[in-house]
């Protein structure tokens, strides 16, 4: 009986570490971005909300978080090289689903105080982008269904946009029509099933 209640205990208490697991797993199919959301239950609802606040398309958000970090939550960028072999510090201090700088991060959390907010929190994530994307829209002039140049501006910030530092680079250029491209599949995705997510997540009472 003894054994029992001991096995018992032990699974109650890694619960908790599996759900956290299973929260930070990046979705199985990130290619499919009804799949996204019907494996992530949150997911959606934290887009809408910020498509909403910030008018700025869940697609285009969705694209722009899986060029960053393929939805690695506590994703990085690579480390440089010493001498060719050995591990150098890294190019930045980007961290998490948006690859964030620590900069602007902090620029984020004051324009909207949301001070809590962590890089690698889907939901604090998905609201950085939508808000970087609506100040690139009213700073650089760029419409909110043009996934393309906002691309451009997110990596190169809103000034670089402007001064059009992207013109030379050819390899960004790719980058941007590619995440452009993910975010029209994603719409066309999108149209297919959001009527079900709405009613999953009111079914579930979370609108």
């Amino acid at each position: 009986m003894t054994n029992n209640n001991n096995v018992w205990k032990l699974a109650l208490l890694a619960l908790p570490l599996l759900a956290a697991g299973c929260a930070t797993t990046p979705p199985s199919n990130t290619d499919n971005v009804c799949e996204i959301f019907r494996e992530k239950d949150d997911w959606y609802h934290d887009a809408a909300k910020s498509a909403r606040k910030w008018n700025t398309p869940i697609a285009t958000m969705m694209a722009t978080l899986h060029q960053e970090s393929r939805f690695v939550h506590d994703a990085k960028p690579p480390r440089t090289k010493i001498l060719w072999i050995f591990p150098g510090p890294r190019p930045s201090d980007a961290y998490g689903y948006s690859q964030a700088l620590g900069t602007t991060w902090k620029s984020y959390q004051r324009a909207t105080g949301n001070y809590g907010g962590d890089r690698d929190d889907f939901e604090d994530a998905i609201d950085f982008v939508g808000w970087y994307h609506n100040t690139s829209q009213r700073q650089c002039r760029i419409k909110s269904n043009d996934t393309y140049h906002l691309y451009l501006a997110y990596h190169e910030g809103q000034g670089g946009f402007n001064r059009r530092t992207y013109r030379n680079k050819k390899w960004l250029q790719k980058v941007a029509h590619k995440v452009s491209a993910r975010a029209q599949s994603y719409q066309r995705q999108l149209n297919s099933c959001e009527a079900s997510l709405k009613k999953r997540k009111k079914f579930l009472g979370l609108f």
